[in-house]
């Protein structure tokens, strides 16, 4: 049965899908058996794979709201061992047109499960927003992963984020726990940087894992060429650093 992680940051521009999307290639690069959902209406996860967003018959939007089956909706991408549930911008109403529905929180769950066996791994990309399709992910998930980037406010409004977490494992999700805390775009070279390591050390004790992720040319142009970084630059600090995050992940599991 798959460990589902969601990749969750209500902050834009930490590295969520950029972790998502990597981590999730990482994994079926080590035969892991990988199902990426891409539950952001931005649909970046489902591009940064090369998936045409404008050529889509299903989405994890007719998932949430029209119930259809997951298998119709699964994707196989060109990399090794990883699927998709793609997403569009269809899924920006989602929030409105579930709102009404018994067990709203848990259709992602309901929806997924049926092929949750066919995977190693789970990887959802939330949106970044606390509203109820995070809900629904961390409903389904075991684990939280929380990218956080080596800047100033890093730590604004992490308190928001953990006391979400702590409503859904109170009412909905008893298992949920803490993945780890990633730090992203990580420049050794500032001063500032250590300051904010020790800050989120303090702040999630034990949490924090051992791999950062660096400030990198490449991480940022893979996306353009639908490509996981590992398939666009192998050699790139990059790859290196989410094949060893995904290792840790393998070896913490």
């Amino acid at each position: 049965m798959a460990k589902v992680i969601a990749v969750a940051n209500q902050k834009g521009g930490v590295g969520k899908t950029t972790t998502a999307v990597n981590l999730a290639a990482a994994l079926g690069i080590n035969n892991k058996k990988t199902l990426l959902i891409d539950i952001d209406p931005q649909g970046n996860s489902t591009s940064g794979v090369g998936i045409d967003k404008r050529t889509l018959d299903y989405t994890t939007y007719d998932l949430l709201v029209d119930n259809i089956k997951v298998q119709q909706a699964l994707l196989h991408t060109k990399f090794q061992c990883l699927d998709i549930l793609p997403a569009s911008i269809n899924l920006a109403a989602a929030e409105l047109e579930i709102a009404e529905k018994s067990k709203r929180e848990s259709l992602l769950k309901n929806a997924v499960t049926p092929v949750r066996g066919n995977y190693d791994y789970i990887i959802i990309d939330c949106p970044p927003s606390l509203g109820l399709i995070t809900t629904n992910a961390l409903c389904f998930s075991d684990t939280i992963l929380v990218p956080i980037q080596c800047e100033y406010y890093a730590l604004e409004g992490l308190s928001q984020l953990m006391n979400t977490v702590r409503r859904v494992k109170r009412q909905y999700n008893s298992k949920l726990e803490m993945e780890g805390v990633l730090l992203t775009m990580y420049d050794g070279r500032l001063n500032l940087t250590q300051q904010v390591v020790d800050e989120v050390k303090r702040y999630f004790p034990r949490k924090v894992f051992a791999t950062v992720i660096p400030r990198g040319v490449r991480l940022s142009e893979a996306p353009s060429f639908g490509m996981p970084v590992m398939y666009f630059d192998k050699a790139c600090k990059g790859s290196a650093a989410y094949l060893a995050l995904a290792q840790e992940i393998i070896n913490n599991y």
